[in-house]
Parts: structure tokens; C-alpha cells; sequence
């Protein structure tokens, strides 16, 4: 008997978007891309027509501040010219491609087509920022709490409450604050007003394990620190240590937004590496005036290849913060700053040789063993998931295993014992970070009692 077989044709599976219903591949916002458009407007700021001078004798285009120069249509010359006219506004977001749309030549319009890329969520420390909400119990007066893409919304029925809240979020992370209220009614006969009143507060967009490029202002008030940092910490300050010389500084809210720095690349940039070589700095030669110097870490020279380009014998070179982690064969995860396209304002004024090729982040453990013995949890805010769910898991992993590596953000955080996974001892065998019974605390379930309503607090 002969059977005939069909080749079977697999293909990825598919939700639907949570807004209009079309068929899309899974992502985190569950939503198609032309809802998130609706939603979300990355392009805003940045301007749709800008004035480019040419002469019309010469046949050239003027180049601040004082250059005038020859560009054939449609060159390269006068793409880059174009872009230099919008350079501050691209540096919010990551330009991806730019290409000329073909106009006319005698419209005496150069039309651009730019192709951005921009993440509307940096999440790692609103989950830090949570846990402290939930620990000192400043979410015990809401009325409501709403998730929207870009952050919390917070309800109360008294302003003194939400005082209250703005108050702890500036001690606790670095914060900038607007305040504005609108009449909704009025009694001319009592003389009584009803306001409503919001309190906008916006949060330093960086995160641990960013890469920022300070100015050179900046870097230099800070004693003189190499301008390409990398965020180790964010607490009521943001935590930076200097790669290359362990030189740690801490800039609070009001230095931040007085110059501002984003973060170079995104998490989803991080490539994994493997440590070729690995050497410790002993004597390392400080300039003058240099700030302090990290105890925690150590400063080693190591010699990576991505895991990518095993077949081939390209490798990188680096100094690195992480040098008491790392021997020769660790996996570790760092980000390609040679082949990354670098859109920030300062980075381009840097010159090429104090870029590093590549920056370690942290030490790489297998991430799906570290869950699957991973024996606590965190508690989370009862919120309104109505709008965009920007939740992104990877983020939120990668929050839990820092609380494993830093124990002084643990400290902050409330974490609770899972009965449901086994005791193991305090590190596996690849030498993964764990928290210990310790630093654990018993999740207490209040019972009812006969009449129905909660019993008294219990306190052990």
C-alpha cells in the first residue's frame, strides 16, 4: 500500500490587533502598526519643511555657518546637507534609512523621505519606581490607576494626596513636575469653587545598563570624566560609572534636565559576546583633577567576539568596569558601538578614537534556568490596562535578574517567597546571582472571620 504525502506549510502564528481586529504577528503592544500610528506620533518635533539657500549664479547651497558648496541632485553631499538642517530633533529618535523622493528640478523643492525608529516605553524603572510605591504604601488613596502608553495616571479625590505622591516620586527618583488646574464648577451665590487639579511629572528616560554620551561640559564639572558613560544604578540620582577609568559620578534631577543626555542605544541592541582574554589594570594613570573611583568594581582589558561571528577571527578590544566577573570563555552582553548608527548630538561632535568599538553591560547567565528556579515574586499595582499595553516582558526580566545582581536596589523592594518553587542553595552551578531566604518575606493571605468582613492585621 503506498501513502502520498504533502509537504506542510508552517507558518508563524498570528493575533489579532486588541483595536481594529486585523490578523498581526504578536508584539508587545498586541496592536497593528497603523492603531499604534493613531496613538502614537514618534515624528513629532521634528519639522516637515525647512528654507535651504542656493545661488542660482554659482550653483551652490550654503552650509552653516559660512561655507557655501557644490552638491550634485539626489548626492550624497546634499543628503547630508538636508539632514544637518533637522540634527537636533533626529537626535530623539534613531534614523534609520534616507532617501530622496524625485521631484521636479525646476520645483525648486528637495523633497526627503526619512525612516524613524523609536521605543514610546522605557519601563526597567517604572518597575523599580512601582515596587517602592507598593512598599510605602502610596497607593492606598487612589481612586483609580490607569496604564497609557507612556506611564501612570494616579486618581484622587483630595490634591493634598496628590502632593503627597509628587512629593515621594522627587526623593525617590530623579523627577521634573508641572502643575495646572481647570474650574469645573462654581456657586456665585456661596462664593465656592470646584478645581480639578493635575500634576504632570515626568521621569529621567534612563534606565540601568544604558549607554549615555554626557556633554563636554558635563563630563568635564564631574571631574573630568570620559563623556561615554554607563548607567549602573538609578535610585533618587542616576548612578554613572566610567568604563575605561571606574570613575563614578551621581547627577540628580536638576543637573540632568539642565543637560540632558539620552541613552545611545536601546536593550534590544545588546549582542552577546564571548571573553577571549581578560587582564586586570593594576596601575592605572589619573588625570588631574579626576572624581572618585569605584570600590565594587574593577577595571580589566579584554579581548571579546560576538557569538554571531564565531566562523570568522574578527574580535574587539575594550577596557571594561566588569573586570572581577569575567574570565576567559563567560558570556557577557555589551552593545557594537562601531557598527551601531549613533544618532546623538553629542557623539557627533566626539572624535572617532574616544568611541569605544564595544561597551560591556553585564555578565550572561542562562536566563531561562534562572526562572525556572527563581523561588520569589514581586507584588504589582491593580491598574486599567484600557489603552496601548506597552508591558514588555524582556524589560521586566531583565528588572528581576537586577534585583538578583544589586543588592543595594533590593533593599528598596519588598520580595516575597514562592512556596510553589523548591529551596536551593543561594547560587547554581554557573555561579548565577540569587537572592537569599534571607531578604525573603511571607506572603500573608488575611482571612475573614465569621461576620464576614477582614480580619485585623497580622504582624510577625
Amino acid at each position: 500500500m503506498e501513502y502520498m504525502t504533502e509537504p506542510i506549510n508552517r507558518t508563524p502564528g498570528h493575533i489579532l490587533c486588541c483595536d481594529c481586529g486585523v490578523p498581526i504577528s504578536p508584539n508587545p503592544a498586541n496592536i497593528c502598526v497603523a492603531c499604534l500610528r493613531s496613538k502614537v506620533d514618534i515624528s513629532q518635533g521634528i519639522p516637515k519643511q525647512v528654507s535651504i539657500s542656493f545661488c542660482k549664479q554659482c550653483q551652490r547651497y550654503f552650509q552653516p555657518p559660512g561655507t557655501w558648496i557644490q552638491c550634485a541632485l539626489e548626492s550624497r553631499e546634499l543628503l547630508a546637507l538636508c539632514l544637518k538642517k533637522i540634527k537636533a530633533p533626529l537626535s530623539k529618535v534613531r534614523l534609520v534609512d534616507a532617501s530622496f523622493v524625485w521631484t521636479e528640478p525646476h520645483s525648486k523643492r528637495l523633497k526627503v523621505k526619512l525612516t524613524i525608529q523609536k521605543e514610546t516605553v522605557h519601563k526597567k524603572t517604572f518597575y523599580y519606581l512601582e515596587q517602592l510605591i507598593l512598599k510605602y504604601g502610596m497607593h492606598q488613596n487612589t481612586l483609580r490607576i490607569k496604564e497609557i502608553h507612556d506611564g501612570l495616571d494616579f486618581y484622587y479625590s483630595s490634591k493634598q494626596h496628590a502632593q503627597k505622591m509628587v512629593e515621594f516620586l522627587q526623593c525617590t527618583v530623579p523627577t521634573r513636575y508641572k502643575a495646572s488646574q481647570r474650574l469645573i464648577s462654581q456657586d456665585i451665590h456661596s462664593n465656592t469653587y470646584n478645581y480639578k487639579s493635575t500634576f504632570s511629572v515626568e521621569i529621567v528616560p534612563i534606565c540601568k545598563d544604558n549607554v549615555v554620551c554626557l556633554s563636554p561640559k558635563l563630563a568635564q564639572s564631574l571631574g573630568n570624566m570620559n563623556q561615554i558613560c554607563v548607567c549602573f544604578r538609578v535610585t533618587n540620582v542616576i548612578h554613572l560609572i566610567d568604563p575605561n577609568t571606574l570613575q563614578v559620578a551621581d547627577i540628580d534631577g536638576n543637573t540632568f534636565w539642565t543637560h540632558p543626555f539620552n541613552s545611545l542605544c536601546h536593550p534590544k541592541q545588546l549582542e552577546e559576546f564571548i571573553v577571549m582574554e581578560c587582564s586586570i589594570v593594576r596601575d592605572l594613570k589619573r588625570s588631574a583633577g579626576a572624581g572618585m573611583i569605584s570600590k565594587k568594581h574593577t577595571l580589566g582589558e579584554v579581548w571579546v567576539q560576538k557569538t554571531s561571528e564565531m566562523n570568522t577571527d574578527k574580535q574587539y578590544f575594550c577596557r571594561t568596569h566588569l573586570g572581577h566577573l569575567l574570565n576567559p570563555g563567560d558570556l557577557v552582553l555589551g552593545f557594537d558601538l562601531a557598527n551601531c548608527n549613533l544618532n546623538d548630538e553629542h557623539v557627533n561632535k566626539m572624535k572617532s578614537d574616544r568611541i569605544p568599538d564595544v561597551v560591556l553591560i553585564k555578565k550572561n547567565y542562562d536566563r531561562t534556568k534562572r526562572q525556572r528556579r527563581r523561588n520569589w515574586k514581586l507584588k504589582e499595582l491593580a491598574r486599567d490596562r484600557e489603552n496601548v499595553d506597552t508591558d514588555n516582558e524582556r524589560q521586566y526580566q531583565d528588572f528581576l535578574e537586577d534585583l538578583e545582581e544589586d543588592e543595594a536596589i533590593r533593599k528598596n523592594v519588598n520580595i516575597y517567597r514562592d512556596p510553589t518553587i523548591p529551596v536551593e542553595s543561594d547560587t547554581d552551578d554557573e555561579g548565577a546571582p540569587r537572592i537569599s531566604l534571607a531578604e525573603m518575606l511571607e506572603d500573608l493571605h488575611i482571612s475573614q472571620d465569621a461576620t464576614g468582613e477582614e480580619g485585623e492585621s497580622m504582624m510577625t
